[in-house]
């Protein structure tokens, strides 16, 4: 009974793993906007890229406004001021080619008037990745 029960168990992950290679897959872009009690700031809003596995476009978008509607949330701050996670709606579903190594997953063109300060903020922000990926390997 035992290998039988593991045979079983076996064909079972192979099935999901068919299934997972064999679904659609759509990168969504789900907004929320967060605000704060007696912020004078400017506005703020989450853009969150989430994968979802769905038979259509149709599907996905729906997928991630569960999505988003599950994630609201309203919480208090360290300094006991409410914060509020609202979610706005869904922005973009995007049909994934392929699921395999370096498969583009999002794209976006950015504009700015000072080209040289976006690209150093760019390297910068990969010697900080570096840096903490060196700190792992170090504990």
């Amino acid at each position: 009974m035992g290998l039988i029960a593991h045979r079983l168990k076996h064909m079972a992950q192979v099935l999901i793993i068919f299934q997972v290679l064999l679904m659609n897959w759509y990168i969504t872009k789900v907004i929320f906007a967060i605000t704060r009690e007696d912020s004078q700031s400017k506005k703020q809003f989450d853009e969150q890229l989430r994968l979802i596995a769905a038979s259509d476009k149709e599907e996905a978008f729906f997928k991630a406004r569960a999505i988003g509607l599950a994630e609201e949330e309203c919480f208090y701050s360290d300094n006991n001021k409410k914060v509020r996670w609202e979610f706005i709606n869904v922005s973009e579903v995007i049909p994934m080619k392929g699921l395999e190594d370096g498969a583009e997953l999002y794209s976006r063109i950015h504009e700015t008037e000072e080209g040289s300060s976006y690209i150093h903020s760019i390297h910068q922000k990969a010697v900080d990745i570096r840096l903490a990926t060196c700190m792992l390997y170090q504990e």
